[in-house]
């Protein structure tokens, strides 16, 4: 989003990710009826003129290799194949880890951006903090373009998404090049029977994989019209799909303690329905990089700040992805109908009252953590 995609910019490597992902910000929401519900011309238009910056879809493979590149030409070493086993944290004296293989470090503060399963929470800063299920799953595949036929290619230059009576089916290039699309189901998927643990979702994964096709032909059976007939063309042209639980950290856990502290998805880990997943663990770092640039200001002090300035907006933003998931949620016929109706009405008032001009959805995509008082 155009918020991370500055900060990325700030950090010298925007122009690297942008030559790889595809930065089309056109939308069209397609009906299953086979018309169309609404479109933008720039879901991103308010916060593009705001920041200078607009969309970016890219593989994470791809921005991992960019950021590599960048941390390897700065000379900051990464050490691999390290797993976290004990914190000791002796306060200004600093703080001791130590690893499966024996080796230990020591150092002023440690710093957790360790993602939702962090061992730095669970061995230290809020254990009794834990993921937890969102009710939705993903099902998604990348395919490339020249699998498919011509006709249908074209037609695949933006986003666009279709709402089903079991969730919502987006499609979308995945690269600067256009030679490969990506493709997800967002639906709203229950606990398997074997409960929420990591066997039970991979005996539910292997299932939904494995009948994958099938299932998604039953779901795209009854969108009609040219645009369902293309979805079906990209499921059939599929050769591996992956399929992922979504979970969750619950508000309200602690960020911080002692010389530690936890980012990103390691501190406020939040469904992926606003876009913000990333853009979130950059304002962290740049906040505390800020922060910590005082070596005089007591870490106690930097982190209490941190904690003050992030919590409101990490807050706004989990609940705006968790509002954009219920759309997703599992429905009948009357249901689907009255959600597009709805849909459309929001794309007709912004199209006729020019909210998008006055940043109607958008404002929180402008946001800059550099003009927060410190």
């Amino acid at each position: 989003m155009p918020n991370g995609l500055r900060l990325f910019s700030r950090l010298g490597v925007y122009d690297a990710l942008h030559a790889r992902g595809s930065s089309r910000s056109n939308l069209v929401i397609h009906s299953a009826q086979g018309g169309i519900v609404g479109e933008q011309e720039d879901m991103v238009s308010y916060a593009r003129v705001q920041t200078g910056f607009g969309y970016l879809r890219i593989k994470r493979t791809d921005l991992v290799d960019v950021l590599l590149d960048a941390v390897y030409k700065a000379q900051i070493p990464i050490y691999f194949n390290k797993r976290l086993t004990t914190i000791d944290d002796n306060g200004d004296s600093g703080v001791t880890v130590r690893f499966s293989d024996g080796s230990t470090d020591t150092a002023d503060i440690l710093i957790g951006c360790d993602g939702i399963h962090s061992c730095v929470r669970r061995l230290y800063v809020d254990p009794d903090q834990k993921p937890e299920y969102s009710g939705f799953s993903g099902l998604f595949s990348l395919v490339p373009t020249s699998r498919l036929p011509s006709s249908t290619a074209a037609q695949l230059s933006g986003i666009g998404a279709t709402l089903t009576e079991q969730g919502m089916f987006m499609v979308m290039p995945a690269t600067a090049a256009g030679d490969e699309v990506a493709w997800g189901l967002s639906q709203e998927v229950s606990l398997p029977d074997s409960g929420d643990s990591r066997d039970g979702w991979e005996v539910y994964r292997q299932k939904e994989v494995n009948q994958s096709k099938s299932n998604m032909h039953q779901i795209l059976e009854k969108v009609h019209g040219n645009w369902g007939d293309l979805l079906r063309q990209l499921v059939d042209n599929t050769d591996v799909m992956k399929f992922y639980p979504v979970y969750r950290l619950p508000l309200g856990g602690a960020w911080y303690k002692g010389q530690c502290v936890i980012l990103g998805d390691a501190a406020h880990a939040m469904q992926p329905h606003a876009g913000q997943g990333v853009s979130m663990a950059l304002e962290d770092t740049f906040l505390l990089a800020r922060l910590l640039e005082d070596p005089s200001r007591p870490v106690a002090e930097v982190y209490k700040k941190f904690d003050g300035i992030r919590r409101p907006r990490v807050n706004e933003i989990s609940k705006l992805a968790s509002r954009n998931a219920k759309v997703r949620k599992t429905t009948g016929p009357w249901g689907l109908w009255s959600k597009e109706v709805v849909v459309g009405m929001a794309f007709w008032a912004s199209w006729a009252l020019g909210l998008e001009k006055w940043g109607w959805g958008q404002k929180h995509m402008a946001y800059d953590i550099a003009i927060e008082e410190i």
